[in-house]
């Protein structure tokens, strides 16, 4: 599913109009970022939490030149889901639905 196929759902079931949807969506998607670049981590009660992790420092390599390379620490996003969420997802069997139904049609 792509965003447009969210936005479009939800104004279906909802009867809100497309753009308010996208707008609102968008807002929600910037707000996110925003909170995960200032640090503070988001959480949805029965969906999921997203978080920053941090990764150490560490020696990489450049395998093209043959030379050791200092990745610094840094943070990454990454999402939780909520344990009612993957209880779900779990519990789904996979005869209802195909998982990528977007990929065959591609």
């Amino acid at each position: 599913m792509r965003k447009a196929d969210l936005i479009t759902q939800i104004s279906d079931k909802t009867g809100i109009p497309k753009v308010d949807v996208m707008v609102a969506l968008e807002t929600m998607f910037k707000e996110i970022k925003q909170s995960l670049i200032s640090g503070e981590n988001i959480y949805i009660r029965g969906f999921g939490s997203f978080i920053t992790k941090k990764r150490a420092a560490k020696i990489g390599r450049n395998i093209k030149k043959n030379i050791a390379v200092e990745i610094p620490e840094h943070y990454i996003p990454a999402f939780k889901p909520a344990k009612e969420f993957v209880k779900e997802v779990k519990s789904k069997k996979l005869d209802d639905s195909p998982v990528n139904d977007d990929m065959e049609e591609e």
